[in-house]
This record gives C-alpha cells, structure tokens and sequence, in this order.
C-alpha cells in the first residue's frame, strides 16, 4: 500500500469549512479537495482564502474560485504542477504517491462512491479528487473529494482507472496535477497570509461585479423562464452558488484573521456574511420563479453589491492604506 497520510474513512475529521452550519455544504470540487488535503497534511486551509476577495462575473458566470498556486507553496510547501499522462493512469497515480506526493485528477463521479444518490452509477460528472493511498494490485485507492475522505475498491476501482481493457466514453486523459512537498516559507502563517490578501486586493474588480451580474440576470431571465429546472441547477451552479459559496469562504478567511488578532473586520465579516445568505435566498426565489413562470425582483442583487463594496473598500483602506 503506497500512502501520504495514514487515514481511515471512518475516523477522519473533516475540516470545519465542511463542518455542520455552513450556508453552502460545498463550494467547487478543487477548492473543496484542497481544503481536506491541506487539513490533512496538518495545516490551517483558511490562511489562505484571501484569493476570495478578488473573484468577478465572468460576462457569463462568476469566477470558478480556486486556491492560487503560489500561496500553497508559500504557506504550506505544496508545489502544484501538471503530470503529463503519457503512461496509464493508474501507474502515473501509484508512482507518484509512492514517491510522497498527492496526486488531483479528474475522476468520473459516476465510479465514485461516496456520490451515491447524486452520481454513481447515476450521472457522468468530472470531478477532481486527491488521491492519498493506492494499490493497483490489489484494487484499492483511498481519496479526498468533496467533504471528506473515502475508499474506492474492486470493479469500482477497475471502472474509474479503465483497467482489464475497459475503455469508457472518456476520449482523452484526464487533466491531472501532482503535490510536491516542501519546506515551508519563511514568517509566520498570518504574515504569508496578510501578503497575500494584499495581492488579492490589488486584483479585486474595478467594476462592482454585481452591476455586471445584475445586467446579464436581466438578460438571462427571459430565457430562463422557457427552460425546464434542469437548467436551474446548471445555472445556478455557475452563479448564485460561486459567488455564494465564495462569499461565504471570504467571511470564513475574515473570521481567522480575526482569531489571529486582526482589528477592525466585524462590519466586513457582516457584509459577506449577508451576500452569502442572500445569495442562498436568492437562489430559492428563482427556483421558484421558474417552477412558476412568474417574474422576480432584482432588488437583492442590488442591494448585495453594495455590501460587496462597503467591505471591499473597508478591507482596500485598512490593508493597503
């Protein structure tokens, strides 16, 4: 058995972003994974959320959020880089994490157990995953996806790597990354991270993104309105639940740095707080104007872009002056 962490399903710990209480259970498949991995690597995933301020609307979506790159290395040594897939799967996977590296790869939910009842065996849905323990002879893999940690055995296992000749309708390789483990940068936790809020802010969009978003809602609601609630979900998937499960993060990296010693962020922890749910309340005021065929008012997308810019001006004032 080729292993990074020990662990066992059934005694892990999630990290508490996934714990009980939370707006959004989820937020993406990367961030999601990232999170456990790093907790389970023994570090505090929340010290580096600061790349939540700096999100947009994207013309037609919000930002798909991701961790940076740059802030693994600095605050936990991880170094993310592509693998390049020029051997199978299941042996790139199994070298790499005999050689102590985590590897993310696109998985099909549909092999993946810990989906059942959305997914397996349901639904071909790419999803990243982290995997941390595999044995290809034996037919076992243990990984990080979603909220937690799982196993995958026997024909599941088979199916999810293609192996005894089973080719499925996945026509290329996955996009795969592989975790190199080093040292950890030099300062504190709170230094590396307040470096990179400040990097953050200085990305953060010129142009209130809820303006932008409002204009295309607008746009997009007509259509909507003739679509089946199928189409909710992707919609809402790539909107109201980004930019609320990142808010909701925002608030989440605001509360540690407050924990650490930080003055000053009530107001700004509040303002997301309020985008967060408001995005949740939203998202349920659509499902039902499109089960209903009924207009809605826009007024909360309003009023939610004006918390966004009291406390991205608050957060602009106290860290870069």
């Amino acid at each position: 058995m080729r292993s990074i962490v020990p662990l066992s399903p059934e005694t892990y710990e999630r990290h508490f972003i996934h714990g009980p209480g939370r707006a959004w259970a989820e937020t993406n498949c990367y961030v999601d994974v990232l999170v456990e991995l790093i907790h389970a690597l023994g570090h505090e995933p929340a010290a580096a959320l600061a790349f939540t301020v700096s999100v947009d609307f994207e013309v037609d979506q919000w930002t798909f959020f991701k961790f940076r790159h740059e802030d693994l290395l600095e605050m936990y040594g991880m170094e993310v880089q592509e693998l390049n897939p020029w051997l199978s799967l299941s042996q790139h996977v199994e070298e790499q994490v005999e050689g102590g590296r985590p590897v993310l790869v696109e998985m099909d939910s549909f092999y993946l157990p810990d989906t059942r009842g959305t997914a397996y065996k349901l639904a071909h849905v790419k999803s990243t995953i982290a995997v941390n323990e595999i044995d290809v002879a034996a037919r076992h893999m243990g990984y990080f996806h979603g909220q937690g940690y799982y196993h995958v055995d026997g024909q599941d296992f088979a199916d999810i790597f293609q192996l005894d000749g089973l080719v499925h309708e996945r026509m290329l390789p996955p996009y795969i990354e592989l975790v190199r483990l080093r040292p950890v940068g030099a300062g504190s936790l709170l230094e590396r991270s307040i470096a990179s809020l400040e990097k953050q802010l200085r990305l953060v969009p010129e142009t209130n993104p809820f303006e932008t978003f409002r204009t295309r809602f607008e746009r997009d609601f007509d259509w909507l309105m003739t679509q089946p609630i199928e189409t909710f979900h992707i919609y809402s998937f790539a909107n109201l639940r980004q930019y609320g499960a990142c808010y909701e993060l925002l608030e989440t990296y605001l509360t540690w740095l407050k924990g650490q010693g930080e003055t000053g962020l009530d107001d700004v922890i509040a303002a997301f707080n309020e985008i967060s749910s408001g995005a949740k309340a939203f998202q349920f005021k659509l499902a039902r104007a499109m089960a209903r065929k009924k207009p809605m008012e826009l007024e909360a997308i309003t009023a939610m872009g004006e918390r966004w810019q009291a406390g991205v001006d608050r957060l602009k004032q106290k860290y870069l002056g």
